[in-house]
């Protein structure tokens, strides 16, 4: 297993977790690109958007309803947040486990 996401679901590398169930787990970022920045994975590793199937619907629609449980339990809801996936490095992809970026605190222009 060399996926750092998938070491951080198996506990086996730490991380500032905080939320986690039967299908995500969810921490900060430790690059954080903005005030508030969580990263919500799946315990599937799934490398890419371009991997889901049909069969991984029901675990996408959890990972959104997460980032928007979370949005309002961190109390970013009103003011707004951005929910973001890269996929593949032209699209800015880093780790390759999907994850869904949770972002707000931006500084109004």
């Amino acid at each position: 297993m060399e996926c750092i996401f998938c070491k951080i679901v198996a506990g086996t590398i730490p991380a500032n977790i905080i939320h986690c169930d039967d299908k995500v787990v969810v921490f900060d970022d430790i690059y954080p690109k903005a005030p508030q920045h969580k990263l919500i994975i799946p315990r599937k590793h799934i490398a890419t958007l371009n991997d889901i199937t049909i069969e991984d619907s029901d675990l996408i629609s959890h990972m959104l309803f997460t980032a928007k449980k979370l949005a309002h339990d961190l109390n970013i809801a009103k003011p707004g947040y951005r929910v973001m996936i890269n996929c593949n490095k032209g699209g800015g992809q880093e780790v390759f486990h999907l994850h869904l970026h949770l972002l707000s605190g931006f500084l109004p222009k």
